[in-house]
């Protein structure tokens, strides 16, 4: 039984009219997923006979979104609908995309394009569900299945294996056997996927809510082609007292543990990159990871620029694998100094990162290290608390002060804030106008 109520109205009438006008049209795809799953979809889409010359006649405001594929955007009230013709693929080159797309006037040879069979259900507000490739089943039993044949599917487009696992990471469910196989057999086509598109579909991974299912790239053999530096990960083992895990495993246990904010999960997944490179073993037997933060620094720089991050985001990212293992101790001063370094945001995030490193290591230490870390988090809620000055903008004196004393602009005042901020880090109460000026001109004024 579908909840009508959470099918847009525009969807409605966009369906009805073009069925008044002689065409067939019906909801298809992620959404009709949605609904079956009791899920609310984020967009709506709906295939149809209709041509794109004829949806633009039927409706008086539409604009071309990928009409050369048969695809017309149609806005009512504010919001904007893609209507697909149904159509049959040609050959595709560079494993991405169809070299051309002819028309057709059969549903089933729509649906039988489509990647995965629970997306290739369609419904129709009066009609019902139509699942000519037993998308409906597989979604009650939790199964991601090809359409058809898996290789051809993947070979259509080398996106589908990754959009696979992405979809086992958001909604739990699992491969299917003969759907796996084909990824491992055609892993290396993911090489023709472009970065941003694999970015893209790696964000989705890591912000659904079963990220343990991102040790199917492993598995299938893709990770080497896209990350092949946490391919690695997956293959070094530590024997070490404060771990139980190979660094790969280590570190899908840290991405699932950390808050879900984008940039703190690429920071986790990418924080012990360097392990595999830096691994050594003592006399004993415990391996050691020596340089590791660097090294991890080192080649998270590369994969930002390879995956195309934005500036503000890797910077994020880096500055925080390069804090990630700092034993940060429970002193107010260091803190305050630390603050100044980082930022208020990512000494916060840098505190969540540690608490997910520890979670994801040997569970004999956790409440050890919750403890170290809820101390730095006390020590900061009590310097905001008393207003205690870390930045400079915080100072009770600015550039304007020290040029009304006749300091020339130019880097010095750069230098005598810096020692003022200094000063008020180690003694809070020195942070007044009347202090810091006679500070300033026992000082600095000859």
């Amino acid at each position: 039984m579908v909840n009508k109520k959470i099918i847009p109205k525009e969807v409605e009438e966009i369906i009805l009219k073009l069925n008044k006008e002689g065409f067939e049209a019906y909801i298809v795809g992620g959404c009709v997923r949605d609904i079956l799953m009791d899920r609310i979809p984020s967009d709506w889409d709906i295939t149809t006979s209709a041509k794109p010359e004829e949806v633009k006649r039927i409706f008086p405001r539409t604009y071309d979104t990928g009409i050369v594929h048969g695809t017309v955007t149609v806005v009512m009230n504010k919001s904007h609908f893609e209507i697909t013709t149904y159509r049959i693929e040609g050959i595709y080159e560079d494993y991405r995309r169809p070299k051309e797309v002819s028309f057709t006037n059969n549903l089933e040879e729509d649906l039988s394009r489509r990647d995965f069979t629970m997306n290739a259900i369609v419904y129709h507000p009066q009609e019902g569900f139509i699942d000519p490739m037993g998308g409906i089943i597989d979604i009650e039993n939790k199964i991601i299945r090809c359409v058809g044949d898996p290789s051809k599917r993947f070979e259509e487009d080398a996106l589908r294996m990754l959009r696979g696992i992405r979809f086992s990471s958001q909604l739990n469910f699992n491969i299917e056997e003969e759907t796996y196989n084909a990824i491992k057999d055609n892993a290396a086509l993911i090489s023709y996927i472009s970065a941003e598109r694999i970015k893209e579909e790696l964000d989705k991974m890591l912000m659904g809510d079963f990220t343990d299912k991102l040790v199917l790239l492993y598995e299938t053999g893709i990770l080497k082609y896209i990350l092949p530096e946490l391919h690695k990960c997956f293959k070094t083992e530590q024997n070490h007292p404060h771990h139980v895990d190979n660094v790969g495993i280590h570190t899908l246990k840290s991405v699932e543990a950390v808050d879900k904010i984008l940039n703190l999960k690429w920071v986790m997944l990418l924080h012990d990159i360097g392990k595999a490179n830096c691994k050594q073993t003592d006399e004993k037997g415990i391996d050691h990871f020596h340089g590791h933060v660097e090294e991890s620094v080192r080649l998270s720089k590369n994969i930002v620029k390879r995956l195309k991050f934005d500036k503000k985001s890797s910077n994020h990212i880096i500055k925080l694998i390069q804090w990630h293992d700092e034993r940060i101790k429970a002193d107010k001063k260091l803190i305050k100094e630390i603050l100044f370094q980082l930022g208020e945001e990512a000494f916060l995030d840098l505190l969540k990162v540690q608490l997910a490193d520890s979670r994801a290591q040997n569970p004999d230490y956790i409440k050890e290290k919750e403890k170290q870390l809820e101390s730095l988090y006390e020590i900061y809620k009590e310097i905001k608390e008393n207003n205690e000055c870390f930045l400079l903008e915080d100072l009770a004196v600015n550039g304007q002060d020290l040029i009304s004393l006749g300091i020339k602009e130019g880097k010095e005042i750069g230098k005598i804030l810096k020692s003022l901020l200094e000063l008020v880090i180690d003694k809070p109460n020195q942070n007044n106008k009347e202090a810091l000026l006679s500070y300033i001109k026992e000082n600095y004024i000859k």
